[in-house]
């Protein structure tokens, strides 16, 4: 079975959370952690990786925190997802040119790369902007239920 990882999920879910805050607000890990029910330990790596995949900016200190590096609207999900997991390969044949002895003869290896080609491509197009505005739209029509 194909599956993010808890890192991966984690670090949507931060994303989001810190997407919808005023541009520029440092928010404390503790805050995010509570808001978005995730470990706050599991979160300190998360925000690690996103760091160093440019994605946030931490800052230490008494007015310390994390930020945001660029706008929701700059931020894919490839993004997000590349910066905890590494690069996307749905198969093994797709690492590099030569890997798999058979991609010149399997069929396989052919709609692999069209399939990985595409879902990557889709991660890129969806950015967090647009995840918040329909996080909003969501809030606003369960609200309206209840």
């Amino acid at each position: 079975m194909f599956r993010l990882s808890k890192g991966s999920e984690y670090a949507i879910r931060s994303i989001l959370y810190l997407s919808r805050q005023p541009q520029g607000k440092v928010c404390y890990s503790h805050e995010v952690a509570k808001a978005q029910e995730i470990p706050l330990a599991y979160l300190a790596k998360v925000f690690q990786s996103l760091g160093k995949g440019g994605i946030i900016k931490s800052t230490r200190g008494t007015k310390g925190g994390v930020s945001l590096l660029k706008s929701p609207r700059a931020i894919s999900l490839y993004d997000v997802i590349v910066a905890v997991e590494g690069e996307i390969f749905l198969n093994d044949c797709l690492i590099r040119k030569g890997y798999c002895h058979r991609d010149p003869v399997c069929p396989a290896h052919f709609y692999w790369k069209d399939i990985q080609k595409n879902f990557c491509g889709y991660l890129k197009d969806v950015n967090f902007e647009g995840m918040t505005e329909k996080a909003k739209a969501l809030e606003k029509k369960n609200s309206a239920k209840n």
